[in-house]
Parts: C-alpha cells; structure tokens; sequence
C-alpha cells in the first residue's frame, strides 16, 4: 500500500494531507509536526489569541478527531532527526518509517536576535508558535514597557495588541520607514498614523545597538542613535527563514528556500515541498510566499500531483493584517511598480493601486474589502483599468471586471 509521509502540521501539512484524502487516495498517510498540538491557525496567535478573544481550541484547524476518522496518523511532539532517500526512508525518533512520497511543509523559524546584542536574554522573545504567545501573554500586563524591533507586519501587529492592552510601546526600525519591504510610502504613512494615534512610539531609521540587562533578564535598551529606553520585554520582529535543513539532509536542491518545480516537486522524484519552505518557479525566479493563501495553494497542488494531475501551481498572492479597527488586505505582488494610484472612499476608508507603467500589479486595501475583492479579480484577469478611473471616487468598481 502506498505511503505518504509530510512532516510539518502546520496549514500547508494540514491541507495536503485532507486534500488527498478529499481526492480519494487510499494509501497511509502519516502527518508528523514537531509540536504536540494538532495543526493550528497561525495568524490569530498574535491578535484574537493574545488578546484572550479566542480560545485554544478554536485555533485548531480542524478537530483533533478529523484526523483519525480520515485515517491519518498524527505523530505530533515528533521531530525528525534524519532522512535517507536512496531507501525512502525517514527517522522519528527510535522509528523508521518508509515512504513513497514524502512531502516537506516545514514552515520557517523567526529569526532572533544575536546573543551577542543580548538576545539571549530572559524576556526577549519571537512570535510564531503557540509556546511562544503562552509564554508571552503574562507579560502583556497594563503599564509594562515592551520594546519592538522590526516595523514589518509582525510587529505592527505585535504593536497593536499590546497599544491596547495599555503597554506602553516603542517600536524601532532600521529601515527609513515601516513597511519598506513590502509596501508603498502611502502604506506605511497610513500605519503610522494609525499606531501614533493609539500611543505607540514608533523611531525609524533607528536600530537596536543592544540589550541591557540585570540578573539575565533584560531591563532595558540602547538604540542606534545613542537613546536609551527602560524596558520589561522586548519582542522580535525581523523576519523568518524558511526550514531547510531536512531538506539539505536529503540532499535536494535548495534555492531561496526548498526548490521545487511547478508542480512542487523537488530535485529528488519523490520528495515534494510546499509552504513557507518552499520557493516554486513565478516570472523567471524561484519565489517563496509566506502567506496563509499560499501555504493552502500550493500543498493542495502538491497533493493532486501525487495523484497524478501534473497541474503547474498559478499562485495568487493574497494576504491580510489585523490593526485596531483596521483590516489591511494585500492582493497581487507590487514588485516592479512605479506609481501608486490612491482612491479615497467615505470614512477613511482608502486603497493604494500599484501601477508599474498602465499595468495593474497588486492592490493595498483598508477596511475596504469592495475594492479589494474588484482589485483581486482584477489582477488575477490579468486586467488593468484606467488609472484615471481607480482613481475617481464615483466610479464603479464592478463595471471595470466587465470592461
């Protein structure tokens, strides 16, 4: 009978492994996560989560229950310590299971600060997994003062919750504004607002020298420009990397993350990748998309390919963040752009359209999901309207996906 092994129960592990079963494989399959939860929701971890708004056992993807009735075995608080592909074969502790298709949705680590700046010290911590906002939430107490490093969504978002649990908050970032990776000037202006509004002390084009500390605990901060700050926690918002070493253990290709081709397939026949580990070929490179959409995307394409459909994976970025009473949603890829086209609705409400020539790239969208539903479709359609048109309030976002 034939097995498919994925290690990683995170959103992409979670929905290869319902996907074939959905698609009527009848084979073992064994879903191993390093964790001892089932898979969860990422996202809400740093928001509703934090915040106390949702309990644990709604941020379970599916009931731990699914898995058995679905056949599938859950090896959960289970790392794997090794991989042979020549036998297909993979450890698990004292356990050596064999494959016929292994799949890699290992997910990416935060990158932490260098114990050399103190980021070894006790109250500098990361957000990504449960572990980690457990341990965090006691610290989010009215009045304590929490350092942010990184003006990236993470942090903002980190910002947001603790502005309103009534921390007092300083957020730092090296780069001259917040957002600058990922996001145009009129973005990052709008957040920035939006946080100064709430108390929020963001400095940009400020880093973190280093962390002070008393008794291995840290107390306190000295910034890039020679400020220093007081704090009882600091949390960590600069980015993640993908997961790679199982991969680099067996041997396959790694190219901004695990390489796979457009079916998902890695450089070995039978070893697939997809998720936040994963880079797939998109407009002559290998592209990595750390978002819950793709994560889904993608691991479904994985499995109708082991199943043999041979589908090329067409990704549609989207993305979203959560701030105050603001909900932020991305679509498409503004890389390459040139001009943003900004159209104002009634009460705040306003989208940013990235333009690269007359052609239509991604779309920034705050608390209005009309334009970004339209721009979405948009995009996807391969569609660019009029700039003109984006731009003038009175016109119907809908009549242009007819255009």
């Amino acid at each position: 009978m034939s097995h498919v092994i994925v290690v990683g129960a995170g959103q992409a592990g979670a929905s290869c492994v319902a996907r074939l079963r959905a698609k009527g494989f009848d084979g073992r399959i064994t879903l191993i996560g390093e964790e001892p939860f089932p898979p969860y929701q990422r996202p809400p971890l740093s928001k509703a989560y934090l915040l106390g708004e949702m309990e644990r056992d709604r941020l379970y993807l599916r009931p731990e229950s699914f898995y058995a009735e679905q056949d599938i075995t859950l090896k959960l608080g289970a790392p794997v310590t090794a991989i042979d592909p020549a036998a297909r074969t993979l450890t698990v502790g004292d356990e050596v299971l064999s494959y016929d298709d292994l799949v890699l949705t290992t997910g990416s680590t935060p990158r932490r600060l260098p114990a050399a700046i103190g980021g070894d010290l006790d109250g500098v911590m990361v957000v990504r997994g449960l572990h980690d906002v457990d341990a965090m939430a006691p610290r989010f107490a009215k009045g304590a003062r929490v350092l942010i490093v990184g003006g990236g969504y993470i942090g903002l978002e980190a910002a947001a919750v603790a502005a309103k649990l009534g921390l007092s908050v300083t957020l730092v970032e090296m780069a001259d504004r917040i957002l600058q990776r990922v996001a145009a000037p009129e973005t990052s202006t709008y957040f920035r607002a939006v946080h100064s509004e709430h108390g929020v002390d963001i400095r940009e084009g400020v880093g973190l020298d280093h962390l002070t500390g008393s008794e291995g605990r840290v107390t306190g901060a000295v910034l890039s420009d020679g400020s220093t700050l007081e704090v009882d926690f600091v949390l960590v918002g600069v980015g993640i990397v993908p997961n790679t070493q199982l991969a680099e253990m067996a041997g396959v290709r790694i190219e901004n993350g695990i390489a796979t081709d457009a079916q998902g397939r890695t450089s070995d026949p039978h070893i697939w990748a997809a998720g936040d580990c994963a880079s797939f070929p998109m407009n002559g490179q290998q592209m990595r998309l750390e978002s819950v959409g793709n994560a889904i995307d993608q691991a479904e394409c994985v499995a109708d390919n082991i199943l043999g459909e041979d589908r090329p994976y067409e990704a549609k970025p989207w993305f979203w963040s959560d701030q105050y009473d603001v909900k932020l949603q991305i679509a498409g890829l503004s890389t390459g752009y040139d001009r943003i086209v900004t159209r104002q609705g009634e009460d705040g409400v306003v989208s940013f359209w990235y333009y690269a020539g007359d052609s239509l790239l991604a779309i920034d969208a705050m608390n209005d999901p009309r334009a970004y539903m339209v721009g979405k479709r948009l995009i996807e359609s391969g569609k660019s309207p009029d700039s003109e048109l984006i731009r003038d309030p009175d016109t119907n976002l809908k009549a242009l996906l007819k255009a």
